[in-house]
């Protein structure tokens, strides 16, 4: 089973981008019956980012955050888009050449973009046909996705079997996009879902005080010193499981028995969390001092990604009437 996803290089990651789409990913990448293929999306990312240097200090913490939180490059292909852009550019085109305007016209992540603000672009008009040339150079069968990119991969499903049926034979594998029903919307500080546009995150590798301050801010109710409280309606504790604290038993028995406040609530999560992650801080500084390594894991990654692509795009070309 072939397994695509893309990785969005918009800044450190927050809790909320490890529970919902990194773990699940290191998951999948450690069964052996998958063949998983793991990338940095950052020509995406210029349909909203424009300042050069912005863009590189993304691209670069994008691939040291994702190894030290747990991509195996000896496990996963692990590479970035940019560097095999001539093969996803390319194909974008054939792509575009089939496309219907009403299918793009039809794209629910344009309207919402647009209507949060964000430059209604040419880039983000056809970013799902981009996406559909990530995925099918690939041959992937399977897809990772949240709810707001499903329809980008039955766009992509939809054009592989419109190119298929016209040439007659089987260019591209036709994928399906995957959602996780079990990886539940993760809430931020005051209870929304976590997000760097609503300011309501828990950056990953903040610096201590920093995150210590995040910690304490989680939005509580206002319940006296030994007074019950309520484990079902409180993000502390929805932290404190989420994380799997070896003790929420007991946790949740205090709880319920007004014996914890939300102060030491928070204070044990502050260590929990400080203490779950401290493996990656330190894996993190070592790559940080030494990007060299980063490098030779990115130039690897796409070697064994253009391998693939090229004679995938080869294909596309003859059946276009190109000469080869």
């Amino acid at each position: 089973m072939r397994i695509l996803t893309g990785l969005q290089s918009s800044g450190a990651p927050h809790i909320g981008n490890y529970l919902g789409m990194i773990r699940p990913a290191v998951d999948l990448q450690n069964k052996p019956e998958n063949d998983c293929f793991y990338f940095i999306a950052d020509l995406h990312s210029f349909t909203s980012q424009k300042d050069p240097k912005i863009f590189a200090e993304n691209q670069k913490f994008a691939a040291v955050d994702w190894l030290v939180l747990g991509i195996d490059p000896e496990k996963s292909v692990f590479y970035r888009q940019s560097d095999v852009a001539d093969l996803h550019t390319e194909l974008t085109w054939y792509l575009l050449c089939f496309t219907p305007m009403g299918m793009l016209e039809r794209a629910h992540s344009y309207k919402d973009k647009k209507d949060k603000g964000l430059e209604a672009n040419a880039g983000l008009f056809t970013y799902p046909i981009l996406m559909a040339a990530d995925i099918l150079l690939y041959d992937a069968n399977l897809i990772p996705v949240g709810k707001d990119q499903k329809q980008h991969v039955e766009m992509a499903r939809d054009l592989a079997i419109k190119i298929n049926h016209h040439f007659g034979e089987e260019i591209f594998t036709i994928p399906k996009p995957s959602i996780d029903e079990n990886v539940q919307t993760i809430p931020g500080l005051d209870g929304q879902k976590m997000s760097k546009s609503y300011g309501n995150f828990i950056g990953i590798f903040e610096e201590k005080d920093a995150f210590r301050k995040k910690i304490m801010s989680i939005k509580t109710e206002s319940v006296p010193l030994g007074e019950p409280l309520d484990p079902d309606n409180c993000l502390v504790f929805t932290y404190h499981k989420l994380f799997k604290n070896p003790r929420i038993s007991s946790l949740e028995k205090e709880y319920r028995d007004g014996s914890i406040g939300y102060g030491k609530a928070k204070e044990e999560l502050f260590e929990l969390l400080w203490d779950f992650f401290s493996e990656a801080r330190e894996r993190r500084e070592h790559l940080l001092q030494n990007p060299e390594l980063v490098s030779k894991i990115l130039s690897n990654g796409a070697e064994k990604a253009r391998d693939i692509s090229e004679k995938k795009l080869q294909k596309m070309r003859e059946k276009m009437g190109l000469a080869s």
